[in-house]
């Protein structure tokens, strides 16, 4: 059973869906979550607190999730490319499910929302996890293709791709293609 932060968190997350943060108001996300406005603002003080909360969560969300998505792959012997794809499937599939998460990504700064810059967050945790996985690959190389591969990622959450499936491809590709050294 959720807890009442948790069912605040969700109504105020689902009011996202089809408004602006700014058109939301705390009576509304209280009764949405069957709680009193008090007690609303008992649990994050104000609408600013919520804020905060909700891109927490979302963040901390959208970061495990990268996670999960880079060590599944790597379980799977996975090579650099589909490592990759399998943080960019993860952030696709994300990206459409969270207003926040697409904004953070892209740069769009909805009013009065403290969103993180993720995709530094995402260049920072896959160059981690293919620097650790792949040490022989120079670091720089690593850090200028996961820069790439991101760049492309977040072009696809702008523009989708026929499917998820392609785009993954083309990121993988991507990466490999960076990561190859010509043999002298």
């Amino acid at each position: 059973m959720p807890t009442v932060r948790d069912s605040l968190l969700e109504a105020a997350f689902t009011a996202l869906a089809d408004r602006s943060w700014n058109e939301i108001r705390m009576v509304e996300v209280a009764a949405a979550a069957g709680v009193s406005r008090q007690t609303l603002y008992n649990e994050f003080r104000s609408k600013d607190g919520l804020a905060r909360a909700l891109v927490r969560r979302e963040t901390d969300l959208y970061l495990g999730g990268v996670d999960e998505a880079l060590a599944r792959a790597g379980h799977d012997g996975g090579d650099a490319g589909e490592r990759f794809a399998a943080a960019a499937g993860w952030t696709l599939r994300r990206a459409r499910g969270s207003p926040l998460v697409r904004a953070a990504l892209t740069g769009a700064r909805p009013a009065r929302l403290p969103l993180p810059d993720l995709a530094d967050a995402l260049r920072t945790r896959t160059t981690a996890s293919l620097i650790r996985a792949f040490p022989r690959l120079p670091p720089d190389d690593v850090a200028w293709a996961c820069d790439a591969a991101i760049r492309l990622t977040v072009s696809y959450v702008l523009a989708p791709a026929p499917s998820d499936e392609d785009a993954c491809i083309r990121v993988a590709q991507l990466v490999r293609s960076l990561l190859v050294r010509p043999r002298r």
